[in-house]
């Protein structure tokens, strides 16, 4: 039985701003509250921010289980059309797995921009080749959470990862592999050099298979994978502002 009870900080939010939109994407085993900060900053710059709720996340991670990467597309899917009725134009900003959702919109909707931050192509776990063994006997494994430097109302999320969901994040970066070319949006790209979770060269995959000729790779030196709280957020905010706050195209 699924849990209506959603934790504290998990809530989505909607920040009304000006007739630009952005659509936020937390990401994997995460919340909304990772992209608060960001919203915030954005909604003062005169954006109207929407940040979605993954299904199975910010409840309980049983609730997770249940769930593929179909449904978190789905979700992100459904945001994208909601704010396409509040704003005109329509940015996408997501972060790790939210920032795969964000370049699989873009593949196949009119965005107006996408900011993918710490997206995963290879991740840096050495076990993952033993994923099927793992799975038939375990159903979670414990994650490790990083202490920030900030208020912990910024950093809700689980504590534990389902296997099962894990195995449908793999098929969702093979899907979005395949999509990238599609993606004709210009696109920004933020990564750290020294994160552990997902491998710096990811970035630079992504970048060299985007189909759009207008695109950018921004280093981060500091950061590690939850950029949008670690120590270098302002710079990410910073960037994906002066990114986002550009003129309309003439047609």
């Amino acid at each position: 039985m699924k849990t209506l009870r959603i934790m504290p900080g998990a809530d989505p939010f909607l920040l009304k701003g000006g007739s630009n939109g952005i659509l936020l994407i937390h990401g994997f085993t995460g919340t909304p509250a990772e992209m608060r900060l960001l919203g915030e900053s954005l909604h003062q710059r005169g954006f109207t921010v929407l940040a979605i709720r993954l299904p199975g996340h910010g409840t309980c991670v049983e609730d997770m289980e249940s769930t593929t990467w179909r449904h978190w597309y789905g979700a992100a899917v459904d945001g994208f059309t909601l704010l396409g009725g509040l704003c005109p134009r329509v940015n996408v900003v997501g972060l790790s797995m939210g920032g795969l959702l964000s370049l699989k919109l873009a593949a196949e909707y009119s965005v107006d921009r996408v900011a993918a931050l710490s997206t995963p192509i290879f991740l840096t776990a050495k076990r993952l080749p033993l994923l099927p063994l793992y799975r038939a006997f375990h159903r979670f494994i414990p994650k490790k959470r990083r202490d920030y430097d900030i208020d912990p109302q910024y950093y809700v999320g689980y504590d534990c990862t389902p296997l099962d969901c894990l195995s449908s994040l793999l098929e969702l970066i093979r899907s979005v592999q395949s999509d990238l070319p599609l993606v004709q949006s210009p696109t920004l790209l933020i990564h750290s050099r020294h994160e552990h979770t997902v491998r710096p060269e990811s970035a630079s995959y992504i970048l060299d298979h985007l189909g759009t000729s207008d695109k950018e790779l921004f280093w981060l030196k500091k950061s590690g994978h939850v950029i949008t709280i670690d120590i270098e957020r302002q710079i990410v905010f910073d960037k994906v502002a002066e990114f986002l706050d550009h003129p309309l195209t003439k047609e």
